[in-house]
């Protein structure tokens, strides 16, 4: 009887979350020429600021590879944490699994032909990331205790301000918030733990009773982090992100060495489907569409994400954490090129729905041994720890901006009881409320960026002119 209740409540809150996200839909992802409304939106943002600030995501890489080393590390300079940490920080919470699952069910539901747009539009990213990290940095507070605070809450108001427009700045800044919370709460989370469920109950079918157990262990293991806020956050990160990013291309390597004979023929129809979209439903614009949605959730450039991360470094010159923001979107492209490449090589998306998610990939795994699925589920959960617990403090700051910091323990709670809820619903459901929220910060962040492109452009001048 009480089983039969609980499932009562469920399919009510579920019902309603799924009124919710067609509600949301129908307004980001209008139709405009095969496009949604918001893709068509953030590659119109990539493509500007790749001219606007003249290929600055191929002028500065090799800087950017020489901040992050420890070259130009100033420990007297305002910040909380390194070039390197506020980097993996970021990284932590950027290249999740919309790198792995995401980019899987992509290349399911699009063809094979996606990966490469996938990439193409990571390096277009690199320059909107480049102009949001820059505002971030320009306008970045510190509070009475010292904690920095950053993003677009403060650039976007106070930025808007100094070119008196206040009364837009502070409704916009509002905006992006309550996308930013929802976001931190839906895609930073639910979507994260989703998938480490469904990894660890279809690699190991003895756990398949207990996905509750299994996402309430994860929730738990994030609130043990999120209590320490930024410094702790970036310790982990720091320990982690490299991790992640080694074992998966471990993993990748030996998969496309098992299936080499098949690497030539699967590269030729990578590019021969990126400009016909054959394999996609709704013909080459279909494919386009999904392939620059799919690589938004995947590296977040012009989202205003990671410039929280980024605004806690310490350094005296905006440009430069800017530049080290560069390397997120390459660092997501090439996640998301070695996904599409396995699951490619190895044919599991052939055949594979929306729902299957990460377990498109962990079939392309099997392929070569038994146990590789069990590898594929130790790179899940620690793709999905860490971009949880960086999205933990992304949606920290917002709730700061919004209710003030006496409440924090508060959103604590409640973050971690929606890391749990993602965990038990489907993932359809999870994966377009989480493209929703986290898609929808870009409405307010690209406004800015183009009303601020004066300052941003101007400080990157002057800090090439230094160098």
């Amino acid at each position: 009887m009480e089983q039969a209740a609980g499932n009562y409540w469920l399919d009510i809150c579920q019902n309603l979350f799924n009124q919710l996200v067609a509600a949301m839909a129908s307004v980001l992802f209008y139709d405009i020429g095969g496009f949604p409304f918001i893709v068509l939106w953030l590659v119109v943002a990539a493509l500007f600021f790749t001219v606007y600030l003249r290929g600055v995501n191929f002028r500065l890489f090799s800087h950017a590879l020489k901040v992050v080393s420890g070259k130009y590390d100033s420990h007297d300079a305002t910040g909380e944490v390194s070039h390197l940490q506020a980097l993996f920080s970021a990284i932590a919470a950027t290249v999740g699994l919309g790198s792995i699952a995401g980019v899987s069910v992509a290349v399911a539901v699009g063809g094979p032909g996606v990966v490469f747009w996938i990439v193409v539009a990571g390096f277009f990213g690199m320059a909107t990331k480049f102009a949001e990290v820059m505002l971030s940095m320009c306008y970045r507070e510190v509070d009475a205790s010292g904690k920095i605070f950053g993003g677009p809450f403060q650039y976007i108001k106070k930025g808007l301000t100094d070119i008196g427009l206040p009364v837009a700045g502070k409704i916009l800044a509002v905006v992006f918030a309550i996308f930013c919370l929802g976001g931190a709460l839906g895609g930073g989370n639910m979507f994260q733990s989703n998938q480490t469920v469904k990894v660890m109950t279809t690699t190991f079918p003895a756990l398949a009773p207990y996905g509750w157990a299994i996402a309430l262990a994860f929730a738990l293991l994030v609130f043990c982090v999120m209590v320490g806020s930024i410094k702790s956050i970036a310790r982990v990160a720091e320990k982690i992100s490299p991790l992640k990013g080694i074992l998966y291309l471990i993993c990748a390597v030996i998969i496309v060495g098992a299936n080499i004979d098949k690497l030539s023929g699967t590269l030729a129809l990578i590019m021969q489907d990126a400009f016909t979209g054959n394999a996609a439903a709704g013909g080459l614009i279909a494919m386009l569409a999904m392939a620059f949605k799919r690589a938004s959730f995947a590296n977040e450039a012009g989202l205003g994400s990671a410039p929280i991360a980024h605004a806690t470094a310490r350094t005296k010159e905006p440009a430069r954490e800017a530049a080290v923001a560069l390397l997120e979107p390459f660092f997501a492209a090439m996640i998301a090129l070695l996904t599409g490449l396995i699951v490619t090589i190895t044919g599991a998306y052939a055949g594979a729905s929306i729902n299957d998610g990460v377990a498109i990939a962990s079939n392309a795994f099997a392929t070569v041994s038994p146990l590789f699925p069990v590898m594929l589920a130790i790179n899940v959960f620690i793709f999905a720890y860490s971009t949880t617990i960086g999205w933990s403090y992304y949606g920290e700051i917002a709730w700061s901006y919004m209710f003030g910091a006496r409440y924090i323990r508060l959103y604590q709670v409640i973050f971690c009881a929606a890391t749990f809820l993602g965990g038990v619903m489907q993932f359809g459901v999870v994966l377009d409320f989480s493209d929703l929220l986290i898609l929808g910060m870009a409405l307010p962040n690209i406004i800015a960026l183009y009303l601020l492109r004066g300052r941003i452009k101007s400080e990157m001048i002057s800090y090439m002119g230094k160098l």
